[in-house]
């Protein structure tokens, strides 16, 4: 069967000739394409653009996760919750789902189109959160929750893969530690937003005012990323299909002293966290009579504002002294988790407010010191392929360890010390808690002995997995 010539071919043609045609061109298209991704993602302004909207994605994902603690107080009263149900709720209710699905999704993401899952993802924990101004019971509110976590379960290691691609090991714990401020981001508008509207319209139509913008969050994902080649930012680029078997990833990671330290290290820093972030609210209107709304603005101007740029400079300040020695990429953990315990306990005896909101600058400063440097030491040691699943790993522990114990640990300890302490039963169990921040300082002092050697490993698997 003859059909007319397809422009550029001579002669008299059959359709199969055409077909071939058809097909030669779209190939050449899609490498037209692939060439226009690979110079845009070559391109200052495209980097730092998709750093800024996994910024605020990951952002969006704290501010549905930490309004919680702004409104534990009138969620409590109005269901007659217990403390220890409550930290059940922000907790482990939370985090078994956040943290057991990270995994498989990690994995995935290691496979497939990471844009695509943290875009789904956004608008899952979005409409969940909304879903939490219309329950009924306390049971109902934790289903909701549960269906937070499992959102937010796709967020962070495909965000953490694609910053690692996109940046450079010498600019990889700035983005980090850029990336990590959507969590002080996210406590600014969950405190400061969060605080007003639950005292002016009740913690119902706070959940939905919150839930909806990460619809349009999602949008923005979707259609305005682009998916990086794996390993771009390395020149290592590798196929989707060579992604790893998540025990490999797992003994690869035991294997490596540093990285053993520096995933239980972090698990301890968010146990500490997590309670701390959770219930001070409370603590400040129990202890020392706030109202919601100023409760909110106080800690969004310590937690949101102070601890912002706390997360910040140890991004920066850890790729400046990483430059002289690795090392200092965990030194400077064990200086900000160490250094902080005499001033957390000295905020806690206080009870003048004005004192004590001085004094807690310092700890407010040096809590997230430790988010930049760790997933960029979790990132540059594992191979390149590896690099979702580790994060995942890391994060599962952390998140059951941290937001999971570490909450629900606060609130037993509270109701146990409640009988002798009253109201006051809040202050003590949390002071215990800060304790744990020396134990990890301890960790990080472990993995910088031998973060060097075993950073040094992790390329040379990569590179021979190139070479295979």
């Amino acid at each position: 069967m003859w059909r007319a010539r397809p422009r550029g071919l001579k002669g008299p043609v059959c359709l199969a000739t055409i077909l071939a045609h058809t097909r030669c061109k779209r190939f050449t298209l899609n490498e037209q394409r692939q060439a226009r991704i690979g110079r845009l993602m070559k391109t200052q302004w495209y980097r730092w653009y998709a750093l800024g909207v996994l910024v605020i994605v990951y952002a969006s994902s704290h501010v549905d996760r930490q309004i919680m603690g702004i409104l534990l107080e009138p969620i409590k009263h109005e269901l007659g919750a217990s403390d220890t149900q409550m930290g059940f709720l922000v907790g482990l209710t939370f985090a078994i789902f956040y943290a057991t699905l990270g995994m498989p999704i990690a994995m995935l993401a290691d496979r497939t189109n990471r844009r695509n899952i943290i875009a789904l993802a956004t608008t899952i924990w979005s409409a969940m959160t909304v879903l939490c101004a219309f329950v009924g019971s306390y049971t109902q509110l934790a289903l909701t929750r549960i269906g937070v976590g499992i959102g937010e379960a796709g967020s962070s290691p495909p965000s953490h893969s694609m910053i690692s691609d996109l940046f450079s090991q010498k600019q990889r714990a700035t983005a980090m530690g850029i990336f990590a401020l959507g969590i002080n981001m996210g406590l600014l508008v969950a405190y400061l937003g969060g605080g007003w509207m639950s005292e002016h319209w009740g913690w119902r139509t706070t959940f939905i005012v919150v839930g909806l913008p990460g619809i349009i969050i999602a949008l923005v994902v979707r259609f305005t990323l682009i998916e990086p080649p794996r390993g771009a930012s390395e020149e290592t680029q590798k196929e989707k299909s060579d992604a790893p078997a998540f025990r490999d990833v797992a003994r690869t990671m035991w294997q490596s002293n540093a990285t053993r330290h520096v995933v239980f290290g972090s698990a301890l820093a968010g146990f500490v966290g997590y309670g701390m972030t959770l219930w001070l609210p409370a603590f400040f209107v129990r202890s020392h009579g706030l109202s919601q709304s100023e409760t909110g603005l106080t800690l969004a101007l310590m937690a949101g504002i102070v601890g912002g740029l706390g997360t910040f400079t140890a991004g920066r300040l850890a790729d400046f002294l990483a430059k002289k020695d690795p090392r200092w990429l965990a030194w400077i953990v064990v200086i900000g988790k160490g250094g902080l315990v005499p001033f957390v306990f000295a905020f806690f005896l206080l009870t003048d407010l004005t004192s004590a909101l001085l004094v807690y600058l310092v700890p407010a400063f040096f809590a997230g010191f430790y988010l930049a440097p760790t997933f960029a030491m979790i990132q540059q040691l594992v191979p390149v392929e590896m690099r979702s699943v580790a994060a995942a790993i890391c994060l599962f522990l952390l998140n059951i360890i941290g937001m999971g114990l570490g909450p629900q640990g606060v609130g037993i300890l509270s109701d146990i010390l409640a009988p002798e302490y009253g109201i006051e039963s809040l202050r003590y169990s949390l002071m215990v808690f800060s304790l744990l921040n020396l134990w990890c300082a301890w960790h990080y002092f472990l993995a910088a002995r031998t973060l060097q050697e075993d950073t040094q490993r992790a390329v040379g698997v990569t590179m021979v997995n190139q070479i295979i």
